[in-house]
């Protein structure tokens, strides 16, 4: 272990040097050809007796032999050393600073004492203060020390990188190096989802092993960001439990992510209780930076998989119980806000038609964030009645109440649009003030919402709650229906074939070229719910076939997809797809649809959206009047439509 004992430099040379003692210093190096040569800008720094610090602006390497001659007044020195520091006081100067280790410390101590005999009573007094007072490292912002690490680090990894022994040995180097009391490797562990001590000083490292989420060490696995904390000033975020079981008393705690050479996080290192100080340094974060540089190199190659992870990077998306599947950009990105939500408390609103996951996508929060070990509680507000959705929120009864139920964990809102605007108004009361009055209870639960409908149109035409509106709306999740991302209809036909295959314990089958090409260029009204009904059907009606080909499909007795054209470019807009409806008011409604969208992302600010699509203030205000009074005139014709036949159906049955 060179590397560590060379890395943090005890500063043995004490005595220092000023020119006007007239001590000459002579110091020269063997060079490639084996002649010698003189360093002509050296200049002594401090002398000891064991050592000593020499300046050049010369570059020498860590291990050169050195041959020093000095002489004060009578007395004449000859010396032989090595270098085993090198550092500089800034990086604005080019001088170097050299520690150099002397092999006979016997002929330079009658040289030491002449020479301090020759100081003032006064320079011997400052030397003494500055022996006693002086720290006994040498600063890692002094140099190049993290460098010198680095470098001697990697020829030990080369070496030894496998063996457990030189792991633990750098481990046990680490609390000496930060002058802490104990340090420990995790590394995550995909069969039980735990993180799981590798190494560990101070404890036995069997007994640590937890929950991915849990602790300090949960908290920069799942976030990959480094903490420095003390635990008294922070025990929100300290799980004292863990002193509990190793019977440790712990005070301050630094933290940072372990890599593998495909950039996943795998592990953490954690040290604890910088002696002597309440919390870790920010010399102790630099070196804590080159430490993850070390064991991500030493554990590059560790990439578990497991079909038990509950963590998406360790896991195949078949063998996880919630999965976005798909590689089209909307999807991709979907997965990137799901890690820059997952840990938040806002709550979230997530739009789109139904079938496209909407639900899926506010598990898939839930399970990978922070509450994911805590209950969650699903309502599909709008099969519920409104007595008994009030009840679920707002109700007396424990057993019934669904936020009581899901205290520190998520409620997922299904349909919010459906909930009566007087119950909205009591409910958002209740979340805004985190107080459940019924039970004197502060709340503690993440709401996460969803919706078909487009609720700042709900707003203005006050079917539902401004303020509720803008709560939910904190983050905002539109999810695109599957006809807009065809790339992502034959991996999820791919997903689906295998759990029902495996569901079923049939051999795992697949759709031929033509049976895949009249998937995709199917429109899916329904979405991935239609899709993922359409492949479970297919596989129970062919049982005994691999392939599954589009005659086996299109003989069932029950279509598995419909051939008729049903454009739906518009998605959901009422009247757009009507071909017997004069196109100027088909334009009328989707130029409505645009502008409200584009209000909704100016944050209902009409004159920004104007300017932004090029229009007057006034002439945004005319379309909407316009494009209303279609859309109204367009609904009562539909209603009277629909009271005619009414009318004309009960008086066929009046007359049979």
């Amino acid at each position: 272990m060179n590397s560590f004992s060379e890395f943090k430099f005890y500063q043995a040379f004490r005595v220092p040097v000023e020119k006007a003692d007239g001590l000459r210093f002579i110091v020269d190096i063997e060079d490639d050809l084996g002649k010698t040569k003189t360093i002509e800008d050296g200049s002594l720094v401090d002398v000891s007796i064991g050592g000593l610090g020499f300046s050049t602006e010369s570059r020498l390497l860590v291990g050169t032999e050195l041959r020093i001659s000095m002489q004060f007044k009578k007395l004449y020195l000859d010396l032989t050393g090595r270098i085993v520091r090198a550092f500089s006081n800034t990086l604005a100067v080019n001088e170097v600073v050299y520690g150099v280790e002397l092999d006979e410390d016997q002929k330079i101590g009658r040289f030491l004492e002449q020479y301090v005999s020759s100081f003032s009573s006064e320079r011997l007094r400052e030397c003494l203060i500055d022996s006693l007072l002086k720290k006994p490292y040498t600063s890692i912002s002094e140099g190049f020390e993290t460098f010198s690490l680095l470098l001697s680090l990697f020829k030990d990894i080369s070496r030894f990188g496998n063996n457990r022994e030189f792991i633990e040995s750098i481990v046990e180097e680490v609390v000496r190096v930060m002058d802490a009391t104990r340090a420990s490797i995790f590394l995550i562990n995909t069969e039980t989802n735990e993180l799981e001590a590798f190494s560990a000083v101070g404890v036995e490292a069997k007994v640590l092993k937890f929950d991915y989420r849990l602790g300090i060490a949960g908290s920069v696995f799942t976030t990959g960001v480094s903490l420095n904390i003390n635990t008294t000033q922070d025990k929100s975020r300290f799980n004292e439990k863990f002193d509990e079981i190793t019977g440790f008393q712990t005070r301050s705690i630094i933290c940072h992510p372990i890599h593998n050479r495909e950039d996943k996080i795998i592990g953490v290192i954690e040290v604890l209780n910088k002696r002597n100080s309440d919390r870790f340094s920010v010399e102790d974060e630099k070196i804590m930076k080159v430490l993850t540089l070390v064991f991500s190199s030493v554990f590059h190659d560790y990439n578990p998989m497991s079909d038990n992870s509950q963590i998406r990077r360790f896991s195949s998306p078949f063998d996880r119980e919630y999965a976005m599947v798909g590689d089209t950009t909307q999807i991709n990105s979907l997965r990137k806000t799901i890690g820059k939500l997952k840990d938040l408390e806002s709550p979230v609103l997530i739009s789109g038609e139904r079938g496209v996951g909407k639900t899926l996508y506010c598990q898939i929060l839930h399970t990978e964030g922070s509450r994911g070990l805590k209950h969650v509680e699903i309502i599909d507000c709008a099969k519920e009645d409104p007595e008994v959705l009030q009840d679920q929120l707002l109700g007396k009864n424990l057993r019934h109440n669904r936020l009581f139920n899901c205290q520190g964990g998520t409620l997922i809102l299904k349909e919010v649009s459906a909930i009566p605007l007087d119950l909205q108004r009591s409910f958002f009361q209740v979340l805004k003030d985190r107080l459940v009055p019924q039970f004197k209870l502060t709340l503690d639960v993440r709401v996460l919402a969803t919706t078909t409908k487009e609720l700042g149109h709900l707003v203005e035409q006050r079917l539902f709650d401004k303020e509720f509106y803008h709560f939910l709306s904190k983050a905002y999740i539109s999810i695109a229906p599957l006809r807009r991302r065809c790339e992502d209809i034959i991996p999820l036909s791919e997903f689906f074939m295998r759990k029902e295959c495996k569901r079923q314990g049939l051999l795992l089958k697949s759709f031929s070229k033509k049976a895949l090409e009249k998937l995709v260029d199917y429109e899916w009204p329904a979405n991935i719910n239609e899709l993922r009904t359409c492949v479970e059907r297919a596989v129970l009606y062919n049982p005994k076939s691999h392939i599954i080909t589009e005659e086996d499909m299109g003989s069932l007795s029950a279509p598995l997809y419909d051939d008729s054209s049903r454009g739906r470019v518009f998605g959901e807009l009422p009247f757009v797809g009507d071909p017997h409806i004069l196109l100027k008011d088909r334009i009328a409604i989707v130029e409505r649809e645009m502008i409200l969208m584009e209000i909704k992302r100016n944050n209902d600010n009409k004159s920004k959206a104007a300017k932004e699509m090029g229009i007057s203030r006034e002439a945004l205000r005319k379309k909407l009047i316009i494009s209303s009074q279609v859309l109204d005139d367009l609904e009562e014709k539909q209603r009277k439509s629909e009271q005619i036949k009414k009318n004309y159906s009960n008086g066929k049955k009046t007359a049979a």
